[in-house]
């Protein structure tokens, strides 16, 4: 133990993350050389999608995730696309994954090309945090060919912090004599957890880095911010004490929701709830498969403009998976509002989560329809999604929508979500 606190610089916690380098690109232009060295950007098959990743010859332009792609052709006019594979991305994904627990069984997912790893043990075996990182990198790019940026650092916060700070095949550490100095050069807009609004707020008080967040009172923070005033104040000085905490540990998931951007603008009710409905069975099937109920429906809507959207919540009446119960909640919100503009973006979700018991309901038509579900989820678990689905989705070409993987996908799980 003695020999292992020498070699620990931190004397604590050692946590490193890992970000795969423009991930979905990179897989692209591995499987095909002939895309190497050239501007990249994934796309969704359906004709109304977005970039979802780009190389970075594609960045040097000024191209950047989630840009329409007008735009992006506007930014690069020789810019390849190239329409992305999900499930190859998640296998890869997942097969990295494991590759990690090489080094350490503390390994947090935290999305389909990022992770934290904690190797606070790992130094007695494998040597200093640097050689840890530096055989990781090595054995990606051997097995898959692939990049990645790892930051080294006291906690999470840092170690995400440190891992953007060079890339592409970065590698950065944080000493403890240096997060002061860290936290002075960085703007807040670099911190993860402070979004567009909270910059805004910030900026509007004067604080403009992160070592100017945590020298500004924090009084005045929670006057300003209530509860997350003290949680920015600790960022500001670097701190960060939430664990690495491994998948199939992790706290219980509070949602689960779909969305999908569609091919084409929506404005006829019966048009939209065929989506609804899609996307209801597919929250549905994912909350049986795990045994979980929720009680709160919430509808989130984009326009055609593509940057005006809104998102409302209903309560039920008592918890529930099935799919009927989701789209009826669904199809209430969506009636409750005037649309303003065609719909560009739908989404469903359910929250407020239970464990179910496995005890059937008394009530014999609520037992019919449990049966039901679960006979449709075999059926489509066997033959894939869809195989057995509602008449009124018969009518319509499945899938014409464009999906993409959520921030929020892990390995396995309820949070893994079935991707084409």
């Amino acid at each position: 133990m003695d020999g292992q606190q020498k070699e620990n610089p931190f004397g604590g916690r050692i946590i490193m993350h890992v970000d795969m380098n423009a991930f979905f690109a990179s897989v692209e232009q591995q499987r095909d050389p002939n895309l190497r060295g050239k501007p990249v950007a994934v796309v969704g098959s359906s004709k109304r999608t977005i970039v979802t990743t780009c190389s970075y010859e594609a960045r040097a332009f000024g191209v950047k995730t989630g840009m329409a792609l007008w735009e992006a052709k506007r930014c690069c006019p020789d810019l390849i696309l190239v329409v992305g594979r999900n499930r190859e991305y998640t296998h890869i994904s997942s097969l990295i994954m494991q590759l990690m627990h090489d080094f350490t069984p503390l390994v947090e997912t935290f999305s389909v090309d990022e992770a934290f790893l904690d190797i606070s043990g790992s130094l007695t075996l494998f040597g200093t945090p640097e050689n840890i990182a530096h055989q990781l990198k090595a054995r990606i790019r051997e097995r898959f060919g692939l990049t990645c940026s790892i930051g080294i650092a006291p906690n999470k916060l840092l170690a995400k912090l440190a891992s953007d700070m060079q890339k592409p095949d970065g590698l950065t550490f944080i000493p403890l004599d240096q997060v002061a100095p860290v936290m002075d050069r960085t703007p807040i807009r670099d911190m993860c957890g402070i979004g567009k609004k909270t910059e805004k707020a910030l900026t509007m008080l004067g604080i403009r880095t992160c070592g100017d967040l945590g020298r500004f009172p924090v009084k005045l923070l929670r006057q300003k911010f209530g509860i997350v005033g003290e949680a920015l104040h600790r960022m500001g000085l670097g701190m960060d004490d939430s664990p690495v905490v491994p998948t199939d540990e992790s706290d219980q998931v509070k949602s689960v929701g779909h969305s999908m951007t569609l091919e084409h603008d929506l404005e006829k009710r019966e048009e939209i709830l065929r989506y609804l409905l899609q996307l209801a069975e597919m929250v549905g099937r994912r909350m049986r498969r795990y045994g979980v109920t929720g009680k709160t429906v919430c509808l989130s809507v984009r326009y055609a403009d593509f940057y005006t959207n809104f998102s409302r919540q209903l309560t039920l009446p008592r918890y529930t998976n099935l799919s009927a119960d989701i789209y009826h909640g669904a199809v209430t919100l969506l009636d409750s509002v005037q649309l303003a503009q065609p719909v560009r973006l739908l989404g469903v979700k359910l929250s407020n989560l239970r464990h179910q018991d496995e005890q059937l309901s008394l009530f014999e038509g609520e037992r019919k329809k449990a049966h039901l579900a679960k006979a449709m989820d075999e059926v489509n678990s066997r033959f894939g999604e869809f195989s057995v689905t509602f008449g009124t989705l018969l009518a319509d070409d499945a899938k014409k929508g464009s999906f993409v993987i959520s921030p929020a996908w892990r390995p396995e799980g309820i949070r893994k979500v079935d991707v084409e």
